[in-house]
């Protein structure tokens, strides 16, 4: 049960409910694609169906979520946050030479909103896979629904506004940036008269700074903030000294949560000055189960983080991993053996970073000691 001295958020790695995705929801967009390996997006609803068997089409909008509906309702979060990467656009205007490109039909959003999802991160190397009018009706479209967005916005100044996500007399401040090792293209940076993302150039103490400055602008009495940041290559385990230097520096400026993604699978998780930084939280949602390769990562695995901070201070009360997994595009408890394999490789990683991990006593889940 939820202390009322503490909030609790629910937060996720990246969410991709495009392409294949978007073609089994109840509105599918114009299926095609300009990749090497792929030319319709209906391929990769088949490469699944043939791993793990059929899919129903059209599925429900809240389908894609299976079991993890009513994990995050027995926790009864404040809010729930997501990295969303993908356009939300029929537009048809893709970005040459960018070899994939996510979008999802703006009919299909009541899958984020069947979820109860708050806001979305939007600092990431596929929101503008349909170019400057894709995401102008990707932000128009998930604000219509109700959704919060960071990150990326019609100018700079937008894109570094932040989710604002009331809370009666507490407010959590969502801000969002993205990082070119992730794969952002440089030329997606948000300028003073170009849209855009809210880009990191160097994960240096001036680019922190930068980040801090931006949070400072906006918080106020009574706020707690969390940066998400999309950063890193989407396959290891180490995280690079620049990364851990980069989110100390934004703790020491009093943000409250780092909320790292961009690996498609989770990463280790860092507890610092009372402040929790998960480097890489793993994939949610994506359309990749058909696809072979990097099978010792076991990328199907994926956690939801359910995190509690204290109102007042945003120091870290609890954090707890719910592991999920993907089959026939549909999250679901994972097997026994599953569950152990993801606790022991993540204590493995959280102790290279002074945290561990172990089973939680009275569920199916994995709670963090620091």
């Amino acid at each position: 049960m939820l202390s009322p001295d503490n909030v609790r958020l629910i937060l996720t790695g990246d969410v991709m409910t495009g392409r294949g995705i978007d073609q089994v929801l109840p509105c599918p967009g114009d299926p095609e694609i300009h990749e090497f390996y792929m030319r319709s997006a209906r391929g990769y609803v088949a490469l699944a169906e043939e791993r793990n068997g059929g899919i129903p089409q059209p599925a429900p909008f809240d389908y894609l979520w299976g079991d993890a509906l009513a994990a995050m309702a027995a926790r009864e979060p404040n809010c729930r946050v997501i990295n969303l990467e993908t356009a939300v656009t029929r537009c048809n205007d893709f970005w040459p030479g960018k070899g994939i490109n996510y979008r999802m039909h703006p009919g299909n959003i009541p899958c984020l909103t069947a979820a109860r999802i708050a806001a979305c991160s939007l600092a990431n190397n596929h929101v503008l896979d349909w170019g400057y009018d894709g995401l102008a009706e990707t932000l128009t479209s998930l604000h219509a629904a109700g959704v919060g967005t960071a990150g990326a916005g019609h100018d700079l100044q937008a894109a570094i506004k932040p989710a604002v996500i009331e809370l009666g007399s507490r407010r959590i401040l969502l801000f969002a940036c993205g990082h070119y090792s992730s794969g952002i293209p440089a030329d997606w940076a948000a300028t003073e008269t170009r849209a855009g993302v809210n880009f990191i150039g160097e994960l240096s103490a001036q680019g922190a700074e930068r980040i801090a400055q931006q949070v400072h602008a906006y918080r106020a009495p009574g706020n707690l903030t969390v940066v998400s940041i999309h950063w890193g290559g989407n396959w290891g385990y180490r995280i690079a000294r620049q990364q851990r230097e980069f989110a100390h520096r934004l703790i020491d400026a009093g943000v409250d949560l780092v909320h790292g993604h961009s690996s498609h699978h989770p990463q280790g998780i860092e507890v610092y000055r009372e402040r929790a930084i998960l480097y890489g939280c793993g994939d949610l949602i994506n359309d990749y189960e058909g696809i072979s390769g990097r099978e010792e990562y076991r990328s199907h695995l994926r956690p939801l983080y359910c995190i509690d901070l204290d109102r007042d201070s945003g120091a870290l009360q609890r954090l707890e991993l719910i592991p999920l997994e993907m089959r026939r595009f549909r999250l679901q408890k994972p097997g026994e053996a599953d569950c152990d394999w993801l606790r022991l490789t993540l204590d493995r990683e959280c102790r290279h970073l002074g945290t561990k991990l172990r089973l939680a006593p009275v569920s199916e889940s994995f709670l963090l000691d620091w």
